[in-house]
């Protein structure tokens, strides 16, 4: 049985890998918080998953520093010492966003090009455990696009949200990659299982569209809802000068890449009601650090 190290035992990712691996691998969970990962001994492992990092994205500028000691130099420090004690993998979480709001298309070949501090510190984070990198020392970066399920934070329970509540909305063409928790949970344990290197771009099958999402969530909740192309134009200004306009309607996702069929083992309609039934969204964005 693989024994795997999670850095970040309060992560929503980290959490949900625990439960969905607790018959699969020995599991450690531990905090990043006041230097708790410091007295682990991390020999005994066979990789870190390393989940500890701030989940929100900020644009206050006293928040810049923050976002680089926690998601870059953190996670540095932890690979650092988990290379000195004869770790053979290292999975670090990157994010889609390294490669900007700006893009759509993205693929392996797509230069990336933050423009926030999240992106930003994520990629730099990348840059210096790139160094660390060695044929005893797997590197395994995992640039995964929005995350959802059941208790997640952030935008899709905004999405949700929104869902439940608008009579219209604007059927603007636009897709979103994004990935259900159980599904990149699978492609995690393909990760460790094959002690994988290199850099990695899960998704789920479907692409998401706001519109379709919105109607998709109305059905579900037997509300009637109008979807028009009336405002695309205003939408298409907007997004040039408002950020949630942006993060709504704007595309940005991978090009599909033929192995999603090995990780996707739930169905995109099967996660949404999963995410969303008895429970109680909140539209609040929160500073997740580990």
């Amino acid at each position: 049985m693989k024994r795997v190290l999670v850095i970040g035992e309060n992560s929503y990712i980290g959490r949900s890998f625990e439960v969905f691996v607790k018959d699969k691998y020995e599991i450690t969970m531990v905090s990043s918080r006041n230097n708790v990962w410091q007295g682990i001994n991390f020999a005994k492992y066979d990789s870190v998953l390393h989940c500890a990092g701030i989940a929100h994205i900020s644009h206050n500028p006293k928040m810049e520093s923050l976002y680089y000691e926690v998601n870059c130099d953190l996670a540095v420090n932890v690979a650092n010492k988990a290379k000195s004690e004869g770790i053979r993998q290292f999975i670090f979480l990157s994010s889609i966003l390294v490669y900007g709001t700006n893009q759509s298309e993205v693929n392996h070949t797509t230069l990336p090009k933050p423009d926030n501090f999240y992106g930003n510190s994520k990629l730099k984070a990348e840059q210096e455990l790139d160094k660390l990198a060695s044929k005893n020392f797997n590197l395994c970066i995992v640039r995964s696009p929005m995350v959802y399920g059941r208790g997640c934070k952030g935008n899709f329970p905004k999405l949700v949200r929104l869902a439940k509540i608008t009579p219209i909305f604007p059927a603007y063409p636009s897709k979103r990659s994004m990935i259900y928790i159980d599904n990149l949970c699978e492609f995690l344990c393909g990760m460790v299982d094959d002690e994988a290197t290199g850099v990695f771009l899960p998704q789920n099958k479907e692409y998401l569209n706001a519109a379709e999402f919105v109607k998709f969530i109305a059905d579900y909740d037997r509300r009637y809802i109008v979807t028009t192309r009336l405002f695309n134009p205003l939408i298409r200004l907007l997004m040039k000068r408002i950020a949630v306009f942006q993060k709504l309607f704007g595309g940005l996702y991978y090009t599909k890449q033929g192995n999603e069929d090995d990780y996707n083992i739930v169905e995109f309609d099967k996660s949404i009601y999963q995410s969303i039934e008895n429970r109680t969204l909140s539209a609040d964005l929160v500073l997740e650090y580990e």
